[in-house]
């Protein structure tokens, strides 16, 4: 009966550690707004979420990321895994400066989309020969990804003084 008491404490404690580290890893977004898609009658409703992010390495491009999430009580408790379906929007909003060497797929955004498995991401490219940095957006999974991806791209200009 001590063991047993011994087990289900160490395993309290380790829920309650999991469920922290999933509340407080969780990528500091810029939400800008959401739209309600589905009503639920337990929990929040079904959402198309729209977020906003800098490009850590290139000062001067922001992007919004617009992409479903699943309500009702799994969702409440991020259980829940939301779909693949996303939408990402880059555009130059001051002079564009690149803070550090640019590789090639290397993420900027990223976001869980299940309690483990599940992934959004947005990763950069920079196409040298047409001067254009590159955003790609796609869910990918452990086992099988999604061929559903958003792109989007952004010329570097010179920027003028209002």
């Amino acid at each position: 009966m001590k063991k047993l008491g011994i087990i289900l404490g160490v395993g309290i404690i380790l829920v309650i550690v999991f469920c922290g580290w999933w509340l407080f890893s969780r990528p500091e977004r810029g939400t800008t707004g959401a739209i309600s898609t589905h009503f639920r009658w337990l929990g929040s409703n079904d959402e198309i979420v729209i977020d906003g992010f800098d490009d850590p390495k290139v000062q001067g491009v922001a992007c919004h990321i617009c992409r479903a999430q699943t309500g009702g009580i799994k969702g409440e408790f991020g259980v829940a895994e939301d779909t693949n379906d996303a939408s990402i929007a880059c555009r130059q909003i001051g002079p564009i400066k690149i803070l550090d060497e640019l590789k090639d797929g290397e993420h900027v955004f990223d976001e869980r989309r299940s309690l483990v498995f599940k992934k959004l991401q947005v990763v950069r490219f920079f196409d040298r020969k047409r001067n254009v940095l590159v955003y790609v957006a796609y869910s990918d999974r452990i086992i099988e990804g999604s061929p559903k991806n958003s792109i989007s791209t952004v010329p570097i200009m010179g920027w003028l003084a209002p």
